[in-house]
């Protein structure tokens, strides 16, 4: 088993040219605990769960890129004209019972 984790950290180690961890870690960890739990599989947990903790990451950076994108359209629009109330040019201003 330790031959297994060796090969697995050297080759991470020699093919990862950038480390970008993000979701990687906590989901490994999350992983690792539910693998060791689930029975004794716990580096094939850490493995899962950097996985889907790096692409749930990359998901919510996503979302978030779109979600700026879009406040950063809607800041340059012009203001929109209120619909839905109509007006007659020929109607009378409405009186007040102090006229």
């Amino acid at each position: 088993m330790k031959q297994y984790l060796v090969l697995l950290v050297a080759a991470t180690a020699f093919t990862s040219g950038q480390a970008n961890a993000a979701g990687c870690l906590k989901g490994a960890a999350v992983g690792a605990v539910a693998g060791h739990v689930a029975g004794h599989h716990a580096v094939v947990g850490a493995v899962g769960g950097c996985i889907v903790g790096r692409h749930l990451a990359k998901k919510q950076k996503e979302e978030e890129r779109e979600a700026a994108q879009a406040r950063a359209q809607a800041a340059h629009q012009p203001p929109q004209p209120i619909t839905g109330a109509k007006t007659n040019p020929d109607a009378k201003p409405a009186s007040s019972q102090w006229d």
